[in-house]
């Protein structure tokens, strides 16, 4: 037990220590606390559940039931406590590998989920923007932004982030579904340059990885991609619905119907571009300099402005913090404890 007590203490010191630093008890007081408010706080934090369990429904289909329901849910907690904890420009595919590998899955069914879900998340932001831009023209990457020659600086990187998930999903798209062979290959040629040689031995894991997804792939039909794809879509869609709950919930004045919260919504998911290549762990540093800009004509009160970010980031940031300093633990206790049970069971046969 106190291999569990200990990391748990510490974790959720550490957690509420980062909090803390980010409070600021005199813009508390300033919010007026309605009924109104903590509604929408609380329909937030429902959203909040039901994109854990989109995320778990995709787990579960891309495992093809080998994981229970209960064990999807954990392990959703423990990479999204990854993501939070990387750089968001890593996320938390890496240790994503390492996790699911300790699972006794086969090595073609984690290189399917761990592979296949860069490309649903890919496929999913690639496809919507567009359709978004049709709607709502350039005003969706930034306010009162009247034409594509007036991008300014975030702008550009805007498009210099969708321009890099194009690319990487396009590589990721070929290596599973056309030919991995040949990108296994390309990976492989890419390390014969001077200062890339150290990473040769990872280019051919990747490359085998690919090889043994894209085998896995071809034997699923239409209804186990459609899953994957809705619950992806519905994970992504529930991250930015949350915010726009929030800012409902402080900013009274912004009309409820759905063209405007449409309008919101494609801002949140063009900044989510921005915060995709952050290289600090969990976007931290990036939001809050996003917030204000990319916001700047739905949340007017620099007061609330800072409250909504802070809670956003209370929510889908610090929660998961918290919850992995918790599942984590007693995850690994039960990992170790199978490891144990298999070598006494190796031993008694031996013996």
């Amino acid at each position: 037990m106190s291999r569990i007590i200990l990391p748990v203490i510490i974790g959720l010191v550490a957690v509420g220590y980062m909090l803390w630093r980010q409070f600021d008890p005199e813009e508390f007081v300033k919010i007026d606390w309605t009924g109104h408010t903590l509604f929408w706080i609380l329909t937030s934090v429902l959203i909040l559940i039901i994109r854990h369990l989109c995320y778990a429904v995709r787990l579960r289909i891309l495992s093809q039931g080998e994981f229970s329901w209960r064990k999807c849910i954990e392990l959703i907690f423990i990479w999204e406590f990854s993501s939070a904890v990387s750089p968001t420009s890593v996320g938390g595919s890496a240790v994503a590998f390492f996790v699911l590998a300790q699972e006794k899955l086969s090595t073609a069914k984690t290189a399917t989920i761990v592979l296949y879900t860069i490309v649903l998340d890919s496929i999913f932001f690639i496809g919507s923007l567009p359709v978004l831009f049709l709607f709502f023209g350039t005003n969706m990457i930034r306010p009162n932004l009247r034409s594509m020659e007036d991008l300014g600086g975030w702008g550009f990187y805007f498009l210099f982030a969708y321009g890099l998930m194009a690319v990487y999903a396009s590589i990721f798209y070929y290596g599973l579904f056309i030919n991995p062979d040949q990108i296994k290959r390309l990976l492989v040629g890419f390390t014969r340059i001077s200062f890339l040689q150290q990473y040769r031995r990872k280019a051919v894991e990747l490359g085998n990885d690919m090889i043994f997804a894209s085998r896995e792939l071809q034997q699923q039909d239409w209804k186990f991609h459609l899953g994957a794809f809705l619950g992806t879509a519905g994970a992504w869609s529930c991250r930015f619905i949350l915010l726009n709950c929030l800012i409902i919930a402080f900013m009274t004045n912004i009309p409820l119907d759905f063209w405007t919260q449409f309008g919101l919504y494609a801002r949140l998911e063009a900044m989510f571009v921005i915060i995709a290549f952050s290289p600090t762990p969990g976007g931290a540093g990036f939001v809050e300099v996003l917030f204000g800009g990319f916001l700047s004509d739905y949340v007017t009160n620099p007061t609330y402005a800072t409250t909504i970010s802070t809670l956003w980031r209370l929510l889908t940031y610090y929660s998961y913090l918290l919850a992995g300093a918790i599942v984590i633990p007693n995850w690994v206790r039960t990992i170790l404890n199978e490891r144990r049970r298999r070598r006494q069971e190796k031993k008694k046969e031996e013996g």
